[in-house]
């Protein structure tokens, strides 16, 4: 989606993508990941949600990357830190003990900016975007990370009934995206508790990739 519909949702305060609490799945499923204590996680697209709270209270490092800058503020605000911020490139950098958010584009974040990340949180970036940048982020995705392990967050339903985002990404295209860099195993696919923009018909599936090489 473009940079000023996502601007928008902010300034308006159309947060209904925004969860009041920490991801139920990210609680249910994160020990899949098998991570040491420490170990620095990364989250696409993050905006401010409290699942940076859960990881960092946790003892985890936390990176994301996030395009609007007001949801970044708005992020450390209620963590109740004080970022120092710098430029790096096209990108402004907001970074506190031992969480770090990037703020821009995260076709701009390169693998020399982001580092070392030991597993990626795919919470809501997937399916926030269309189908065209799904494709050129699946790519993107695995070189900036190099491969990191992953726990991914897709929704499924009929797309003709309810406008993305957040998108329908279905196994097929969850699999045609990674299953060349990954072995994917299927960790949970139910219904959604909460109806999403209305429509309760919407599967919720969560993923564990790993890396093949």
């Amino acid at each position: 989606m473009e940079k000023e519909y996502w601007i928008s949702k902010w300034q308006n305060k159309e947060l209904g993508f925004h969860q009041p609490s920490v991801n139920p799945l990210l609680e249910s499923h994160f020990s899949k990941l098998a991570l040491e204590e420490g170990a620095r996680i990364f989250i696409p697209l993050c905006g401010k949600t409290l699942d940076v709270g859960w990881l960092l209270s946790l003892g985890y490092q936390v990176v994301g990357i996030e395009m609007v800058e007001s949801a970044v503020i708005q992020l450390f605000e209620e963590l109740q830190v004080t970022p120092n911020i710098k430029t790096i490139g096209k990108l402004k950098c907001y970074r506190a003990g031992e969480l770090e958010i990037y703020v821009g584009d995260i076709f701009d974040l390169t693998l020399d900016i982001l580092g070392d990340v030991d597993a990626v949180y795919d919470r809501a970036a997937l399916v926030a975007l269309p189908e065209g940048l799904r494709k050129k982020y699946a790519v993107h995705l695995p070189l900036i990370t190099k491969h990191a392990k992953q726990l991914l967050i897709s929704f499924v339903y009929d797309q003709n009934k309810m406008a993305g985002p957040p998108f329908s990404v279905d196994d097929n295209e969850v699999n045609n995206h990674y299953r060349v860099a990954y072995s994917l195993t299927l960790l949970a696919d139910d219904k959604v508790k909460e109806a999403v923009k209305g429509n309760k018909d919407v599967l919720e599936k969560v993923w564990l990739l790993i890396s093949n090489n």
